[in-house]
Order: structure tokens, then C-alpha cells, then sequence
């Protein structure tokens, strides 16, 4: 469903700035640090996941001094809605990741129940390793026992834009990390 421009903008001035662009820019150079101390050696596998995490990877992958080859995943819990439902695969690159040490590229460490399927299935297809990465992290209670090994940003358990991250496929341009208004959520 389309956004009318009178409503994005409503909903743009209604949302909270969180991290600006500039501190987002600081995660990503400390993050790619990280890696880079972990993976430098590996030549890993970055696999991006659909559609949120590309700004992720197309920020941090010029950061990274080291050989290293790039696929995608695609794997979804929103299909444009505000709530997650059951998975759906996309695109499992399965026969790519055989052997390989992979690092899994993604938006948004939320419930983790998307990142813990496909780091499951990176285990099933056959990875030498699996390495997380998420630009987000929402601080709260979630039901997996699951850690990601880099994170750039914590922020409230709020619904986020910015980055990648969307609202009803809209938003994802937006600099920095900001909070949509609970009433264009719940409203």
C-alpha cells in the first residue's frame, strides 16, 4: 500500500530522531573495526540479508580492508506489515555457503527470530563458521537465547526507521535512527 505524501510526512515530523546520522556513521566505522579483527583473515562469505540490511552492508562493506565476497539472503517475517508472522525464504543461498565462514549481515536485532533461522540454516548448509552482524539492537527480553557477535547501535524496544530500516516499505532512506510515533503504529 502506497503512503499518501501528505501522510509521510506526518508520520516523518511525528517520528523521534534516536541516533543521528553521524553518531550511525561512527558505529559503522567501529563495527567494521571489529570484523575486520575477527574475519580479516577468513575471506568470508557477507551474506546481505533482503531488503533492510542493504544500506547496512553498502556502508560497512567499503570499511572492510579484506578480501571477502558478498550474496544475499532473503528471508521475512514483515511482508510490509508492522507486526511479524511466520518466516518466509526468499532466496536461501544454500549451495554458496558450503564450507565457507560466513558473516550474516542484517538491519535489526528485534525478536531474533529471523537472524536465528538463518544463522540455523547457514549451520545446516554446511558453514565453516557463523558470524552476525546487525546495525540495530533493540534493548529488550526476547525468548532465544541468541547473542550477535557485532552490533552497531542499542536503542529502545520501539518501532524503528532509518538506515534500511522501514515502515510499510517507506522510510528506509531516512539519515540516522528514529522512533515512528506510537500512534501511527497502534493508531
Amino acid at each position: 500500500m502506497k503512503l499518501s505524501r501528505q501522510d509521510y510526512d506526518a508520520i516523518a515530523a511525528r517520528a523521534e530522531l534516536l541516533v543521528s546520522a553521524t553518531d550511525m556513521e561512527l558505529a559503522l566505522d567501529r563495527m567494521a573495526g571489529e570484523i575486520d579483527a575477527a574475519l580479516g583473515d577468513k575471506d568470508p562469505l557477507v551474506l546481505c540479508v533482503m531488503t533492510g540490511a542493504v544500506v547496512a552492508v553498502g556502508r560497512l562493506l567499503p570499511r572492510l580492508g579484506f578480501p571477502l565476497r558478498l550474496d544475499y539472503v532473503h528471508a521475512t517475517r514483515y511482508q510490509g506489515t508492522t507486526r511479524g508472522g511466520e518466516l518466509e525464504w526468499r532466496h536461501r543461498p544454500s549451495a554458496a555457503i558450503r564450507g565457507e565462514h560466513v558473516l550474516v549481515v542484517d538491519d535489526i536485532f528485534d525478536a531474533g527470530v529471523t537472524l536465528d533461522c538463518i544463522r540455523r540454516a547457514c549451520r545446516e548448509d554446511g558453514a565453516a563458521s557463523v558470524h552476525s552482524a546487525v546495525l540495530v539492537e533493540k534493548l529488550r527480553p526476547r525468548d532465544l537465547d541468541l547473542t550477535v557477535d557485532f552490533v552497531g547501535v542499542r536503542v529502545p524496544d520501539r518501532y524503528l526507521i532509518g538506515y534500511g530500516l522501514d515502515y510499510k516499505h517507506y522510510f528506509r532512506n531516512v539519515q540516522g535512527i528514529c522512533a515512528v510515533a506510537d500512534e501511527d503504529i497502534f493508531g
